[in-house]
């Protein structure tokens, strides 16, 4: 079974995350932040990743402990269950609108944790997510799964599409790389990732 659980617990945030990759995409998310809360369920529902997220974080300071403690939670449990990335497609690549805005995100489930985060924001929140946590989010995810991730918003005006956008974008191409080869053979001329 390709699943994991993970638990967090520092002096800002105690977090408890399950995944599992061939969940369908249920999702049960509570982070206290309710758009980012809406962003975790579109990333589990588009990528077909069932995710359990519970958070209690320092919201009193602001939400970035909370959000880039999720992030680096979530990640490690994505690479858990992931194992050693055998026998995946390994890469994937979506482009997805959001009403007048389009974001492309493209990853490599590699063991080299990489970011590239291109995009620009016009407002600081959208409700109680200060929208610069995208990145630090983004970031904490791809160096604690090991995912290269290259994050481009195109166009748009409206930051909620934008981030969205953004969410689901990462969500497809996750959902096309997580998926299983058809010979279980690690997809590396190395033989290893």
């Amino acid at each position: 079974m390709r699943k994991s659980s993970f638990e967090r617990n520092t002096k800002e945030t105690q977090i408890k995350i399950s995944v599992e990759l061939d969940g369908k995409g249920k999702a049960d998310i509570d982070t206290g932040v309710g758009f980012f809360d809406h962003m975790l369920t579109a990333l589990s529902v588009h990528s077909g990743i069932s995710m359990t997220v519970k958070v209690k974080g320092d919201l009193h300071v602001d939400c970035h402990h909370t959000i880039e403690d999720t992030g680096i939670a979530l990640g490690q449990a994505l690479g858990q269950a992931l194992g050693n990335k055998s026998g995946i497609v390994r890469y994937g690549t979506a482009y997805i609108p959001m009403d007048e805005s389009l974001a492309m995100a493209s990853l490599d489930l590699s063991n080299r944790p990489f970011l590239v985060f291109n995009c620009d924001f016009t407002n600081q929140s959208c409700g109680e997510y200060d929208l610069c946590m995208t990145e630090e989010f983004f970031r904490a995810f791809a160096f604690n799964s090991g995912m290269t991730l290259h994050i481009n918003l195109l166009y748009g005006s409206n930051d909620h599409h934008k981030a969205e956008a953004v969410y689901k974008a990462v969500a497809h191409a996750l959902k096309t790389a997580v998926t299983e080869n058809s010979d279980g053979s690690t997809l590396s001329t190395k033989g290893v990732l």
